[in-house]
């Protein structure tokens, strides 16, 4: 329970830092309206939409900006998409600013799928610095897609989620499995469990069906779609923190008035840094929203008939996740991005997690 303590009080430092940010946002210059397009989040009702990109990118922008910019904003569903296309949306121009974890959209560019492998991130302040130190080289990967990263942010930390209580690893092995993508099908492959590919909006039909046992999605996720009505057991270990980022189109951004762009650069600091507390806050939050614990449950939706079991993981499976990430995970990335992939981890990320590819 130590790092959850700690998740905790760097989500206090977060928030400060915040206000800090909203501080040195530059003001809006005079000039003709804009009208941005926006798209962020599997889901309308997850409080990483509700509780930061409506108030301060629906709301905030044009509030802030005296009414010279009008924000669009719509969720996933809400625009029939499941994650993938929004790089392809970007980067068409049919989207300003987009958001999606980076896994999700990680089919087009590879790379980015590095900053948050299954298994390699057991806390999320540990998430943070390996998603700051990966932005300039993901970015460069980014160019030939016409889109760049403006900023990152978590959702909680990725459980599983089981149609009947798991008390380990060891119960998932021969269970469909719901992923999403890249390294968490090869960790879930390599416990002995079929992973299944599908997008946020289809898994709480899937776990009521039987067409998955378990699904992975961060606590507070799976709270926000309700997914506790199809699924009786939480196993809390920690697989990922579904690390994620807003994507701009960039002629879009490069044409826009220096003044215009650098308080949107200003909002997105702030949304980046309100992002990452929430996903620190969410964590322990959506444990006990989906157990029925009252007291301990303040952002998300209080599950008080057929409470979900939360199992809390074991040591040995806190080890095997480690173990899997060094011996299985990582080398299979590195065989699906390349060998400069490998050579990039080594380099920029090995120093963060202390692993290295290539032993």
């Amino acid at each position: 329970m130590r790092h959850l303590t700690r998740l905790l009080l760097a989500g206090a430092a977060l928030a400060a830092g915040a206000a800090a940010a909203g501080a040195q946002t530059p003001a809006v210059p005079p000039g003709p309206k804009i009208k941005m397009t926006v798209v962020t989040q599997p889901g309308p009702a997850l409080p990483q939409y509700t509780n930061v990109d409506v108030p301060l990118l629906k709301e905030g922008i044009p509030k802030a900006s005296g009414g010279r910019i009008e924000v669009d904003l719509a969720s996933w569903p809400e625009r029939n998409l499941n994650g993938p296309e929004i790089i392809r949306l970007v980067r068409s121009g049919n989207v300003d600013i987009g958001a999606a974890p980076l896994a999700t959209v990680s089919g087009d560019v590879p790379f980015l799928d590095m900053a948050d492998l299954a298994g390699m991130n057991p806390t999320i302040e540990q998430a943070r610095r390996v998603a700051d130190a990966l932005v300039p080289e993901a970015n460069k990967a980014l160019e030939r897609f016409n889109t760049r990263i403006v900023a990152t942010y978590p959702f909680a930390a990725q459980v599983l989620f089981c149609r009947q209580p798991v008390a380990s690893l060891a119960d998932v092995k021969g269970k469909k499995v719901r992923t999403f993508g890249g390294s968490s099908n090869d960790l879930v492959a390599a416990v002995g469990a079929q992973p299944v590919g599908l997008g946020f909006p289809e898994v709480y039909g899937a776990l009521e069906r039987g067409v998955v046992d378990c699904a992975i999605t961060g606590t507070s996720s799976g709270n926000g779609a309700r997914w506790y009505e199809v699924s009786k057991g939480l196993y809390a270990l920690p697989v990922a923190w579904s690390v994620a980022a807003y994507y701009v189109n960039t002629s879009w951004w490069n044409k826009l008035d220096p003044g215009v762009r650098a308080f949107l650069e200003g909002t997105m600091r702030d949304v980046e840094t309100a992002q990452w507390d929430l996903g620190a806050r969410t964590t322990e939050d959506g444990i006990a929203c989906n157990s029925g614990d009252k007291a301990n449950c303040r952002i998300g939706r209080i599950v008080e008939t057929n409470p979900m079991t939360v199992v809390r993981p074991t040591p040995g499976d806190l080890e095997t996740l480690r173990k899997t990430f060094g011996e299985v995970v990582l080398p299979a990335f590195v065989k699906r991005c390349g060998a400069a992939c490998g050579d990039q981890y080594n380099r920029i990320v090995a120093p963060i997690t202390g692993i290295r590819f290539g032993g």
